[in-house]
């Protein structure tokens, strides 16, 4: 793909060069790829990529030129041009989602066709082909974005919980989509007009140009964009795996790239708690640091690459355990089987015991710090409620577009609960101001959070603030309740595994094997508990990791069993 003049070039982002957006291959890499497929010839002007069709096949130009279309009120507008040695696609050539644009022969050529499957299978096979085309795949997905190339359109308010939702739904999928903001954009009304809707309609999703969803669920435009169609759910899986941060992605990268079929449910979009993490200074290997967004979304590749299949928008809503293969119940009646099971739903953050908490939620009151927040609060006075890793990550990542951050924790410091690095950084930042034994007492505002007021649990005093964005980090409670008691759990709701598990809670679970557990095995052969669901585990990215990657090792015992 090269840029051309008259057109809105697809440049790369910053950082990467258009020889790795737009790489050309060698004829020895031709060759490779056309090992994997077979030759075809297009006529000038035929579609061989619609939009919003399953992107099934993938095409090497050997002669000619393709044109990369996106489609706006039914005109095509070029955005990249596809000249001899160079590829078509991005991420959803790996996902088998719908195209996002439309892809024309501007000219008679010959090209090579790959189906997807065969793609797959070049990919794991092929170090250096690989490289090249997940490096291309991901940084035209990024461009995408950035240029919000697709037919999504959000008409909502920034003071809307439900339209922070679903930006937050969007991003997390890595979804182009186009913002329209119902306070600062001229074209509210317009869109307002042409598609027959009112204020109190808001926020609405227009998906591709023609379908309007008031207020969707996350499900309703996981159905609209065609997430999971094409994914089998009736088929019975190696492993199961409910919950796609840190911990369950790494699970399935290993699971798939180990030969395993792999099944993941995810309620919202890759990341976990750690995806709303602005920066992860301390994972090994990223000197640097690297956001949560784009960790998850590396992993959430690598685990495509493989074969590992997602369902998005899918909770567990229940584990049918009294026989074998396993059933995750996720709503409406509908069951996915498994041989065995990972549970890595996690835990989300403990809510203020406020009388007023929810009427702020997603309107002043929010539970991570990433752009999209941080866009609503720059250069105001912000609060951050917590003492842990989160927390810090927060405040110092807040500082560098708001006037003043305050730091709230009940505790009397936050060496106990941070790590030294996180701590140095908050001392050493002049407009972050570290409130020791103090809590938030109230909130105050009409449609959106106006005043906070804190308490010095020390001396009684309290002091109200025109503070108008509150972020809440404070503690975790696992997201467990869905099991119904098929595993045996602490007092807390964490799930027991391994040598947690006393001789009492195996006979009250009537474990039915003369071996013991594996490490990370629950009550339940072959279901086995990783990341911050599980009773004991290290609030830690690098320790989620490691737990989902040794979890499948397991895995494959219990299967050969």
């Amino acid at each position: 793909m090269t840029e051309i003049p008259d057109a809105e070039d697809l440049s790369p982002p910053p950082g990467s060069t258009p020889s790795e957006m737009f790489p050309v291959l060698t004829p020895a890499q031709q060759a490779r790829v056309l090992a994997h497929g077979q030759r075809r010839t297009v006529e000038q002007s035929e579609i061989v990529v619609e939009l919003n069709e399953h992107v099934t096949k993938f095409f090497v130009v050997i002669s000619g030129q393709l044109h990369i279309l996106q489609v706006s009120n039914n005109q095509e507008h070029v955005v990249a041009i596809c000249n001899p040695g160079m590829f078509t696609g991005e991420l959803n050539v790996l996902s088998g989602r719908r195209g996002l644009v439309r892809i024309r022969a501007a000219e008679k050529s010959e090209l090579i066709e790959i189906g997807r499957e065969a793609l797959q299978t070049l990919v794991e096979t092929d170090s250096e082909l690989s490289d090249i085309f997940l490096r291309a795949f991901i940084l035209r997905r990024l461009e995408l974005i950035a240029r919000e190339v697709g037919d999504i359109v959000l008409i909502g308010s920034r003071h809307s919980l439900d339209t922070l939702r679903i930006k937050e739904f969007l991003t997390r999928n890595y979804q182009p989509y186009s913002y329209i903001d119902l306070e600062g954009d001229t074209q509210v009304q317009e869109m307002l007009d042409r598609f027959s809707l009112a204020i109190d309609d808001l926020p609405v999703l227009i998906c591709r140009g023609t379908a309007v969803l008031r207020n969707p669920t996350n499900e309703e435009i996981t159905g609209c964009l065609g997430f999971n169609e094409g994914i089998d759910q009736a088929h019975v899986r190696d492993v199961i795996i409910v919950g796609a941060g840190p911990a369950g992605l790494a699970a399935a990268v290993y699971g798939a790239s180990e030969g395993l079929d792999v099944l993941v449910l995810e309620s919202s979009g890759p990341g976990g708690q750690a995806g709303a993490s602005s920066k992860i200074e301390n994972y090994l290997g990223f000197p640097t640091g690297i956001s949560g967004h784009e960790l998850a979304g590396r992993a959430y590749t690598q685990a495509q690459k493989f074969g590992a299949e997602m369902l998005i928008a899918k909770d567990a809503k229940g584990l049918a355990c009294d026989r074998r293969p396993y059933e995750v119940l996720i709503g409406d009646g509908q069951r996915v089987p498994a041989r065995t099971v990972v549970i890595a739903s996690g835990a989300q953050y403990r809510r203020l015991q406020l009388e007023n908490l929810s009427k702020f939620e997603g309107a002043g009151v929010y539970y991570g710090a990433t752009h999209l927040e941080a866009q609503l609060c720059g250069g105001e006075e912000v609060m951050v409620v917590g003492g842990g890793n989160s927390a810090g990550q927060a405040a110092v990542f807040l500082a560098q577009t708001t006037r003043r951050v305050h730091m709230l924790v009940r505790s009397d410091g936050l060496a106990k609960t941070m790590s030294r690095y996180l701590v140095r950084r908050i001392e050493e930042t002049p407009n972050i101001e570290l409130h020791t034994r103090t809590e938030v007492v109230a909130l105050e505002g009409n449609d959106h959070l106006e005043r906070v007021t804190w308490r010095n649990n020390q001396t009684g005093q309290t002091e109200p603030r025109h503070i108008a964005h509150l972020f809440s980090m404070t503690g975790a409670v696992p997201n467990s309740a869905w099991l119904g008691g098929c595993v045996v759990c602490d007092r807390r709701g964490f799930i027991k595994t391994g040598v947690d598990l006393t001789t009492e809670d195996l006979a009250k679970a009537k474990w039915p094997l003369s071996r013991a557990p594996y490490l990370l095995e629950t009550s339940l052969p072959g279901v086995f508990a990783v990341g911050d669901i599980r009773g004991g585990n290290v609030k830690r990215v690098a320790s989620a990791v490691g737990e989902g990657s040794i979890a499948v090792s397991f895995v494959h015992q219990v299967l050969a069993e």
